[in-house]
């Protein structure tokens, strides 16, 4: 079996457009020197302007789906993202704790696109229980984080709250800092591992969470410490970011192979 090229997986939403979801995520992965195999959790409806629509997969195509690529791939690292559902958070969990030793990177997105969704509350309760315990590394945005630690109130302690749950890291980012810079902040269960700031850059499409998820998902499948991967996929998405393209009508698409395009 070739093994010179890692492989990860990745579960989340199809997204027409490319801005995020599967097509993004394989795209970074090739970027990295990885393959990407895919479970698509919910199909949605939408374009670079706006999301019209989500609809679920069932959840035991969920489990088929990721069944077989682990069963027959030496699968090195997982990435989860939009999950769709509480049926497949659970669908999901049933899965992923027959693998404890793939690591497992968590981009808990509930909502899609920063819209508020009835679906948030119970998507993200129902990672916390059964998710976040098996998950090497979680990453939500300070929005996420908040609404995810229900009980504290600053950003250390949401941190702290939320690896109470079992996984090993938290990387909390967009943290808002002075001089037009963003704080990502990387914790583990002792406490405040790391502070990165990046200057702040013009909004792209939604996704850019999934890129750095993905992207540090590929660095731990290439054999970096946490640490490394972390920094390394931070650079990778600003510059994604940075070199952002406008390819329709709305907002701007990371350009996750910006290194091609270079003289």
């Amino acid at each position: 079996m070739d093994t010179r090229q890692p492989i990860i997986l990745t579960v989340t939403h199809h997204d027409p457009s490319g801005s995020a979801g599967i097509a993004a995520d394989t795209e970074t992965a090739a970027s990295l020197g990885c393959h990407c195999t895919s479970v698509v959790s919910a199909i949605t409806v939408g374009d670079t302007r706006d999301l019209a629509g989500v609809a679920p997969v069932d959840e035991n195509l969920l489990v088929e789906q990721a069944r077989a690529i682990l069963e027959d791939m030496p699968v090195a690292a997982i990435k989860i993202g939009y999950l769709g559902s509480v049926e497949n958070v659970h669908a999901l969990h049933s899965v992923l704790r027959d693998y404890p030793d793939i690591p497992l990177i968590i981009d808990p997105d509930a909502t899609l696109a920063d819209k508020e969704s009835v679906l948030a509350p119970p998507l993200w309760r129902a990672m916390c229980d059964l998710l976040l315990p098996l998950a090497t590394l979680v990453a939500p945005n300070r929005r996420e984080a908040r609404a995810m630690a229900g009980e504290a109130d600053v950003h250390d302690a949401q941190a702290q709250e939320l690896l109470e749950s079992g996984c090993r890291y938290l990387l909390l980012t967009g943290v808002p800092a002075a001089d037009q810079q963003l704080e990502n902040r990387l914790y583990d269960t002792r406490g405040l591992v790391r502070e990165f700031r990046w200057q702040r850059l013009p909004p792209a499409a939604y996704g850019v969470c999934g890129i750095l998820t993905t992207a540090i998902a590929c660095h731990i499948a290439h054999g970096l410490t946490m640490l490394e991967a972390v920094n390394r996929s931070q650079q990778f998405t600003w510059s994604a970011i940075a070199d952002s393209r406008r390819l329709g009508m709305g907002r701007p698409v990371p350009n996750r192979l910006f290194w091609t395009c270079k003289d």
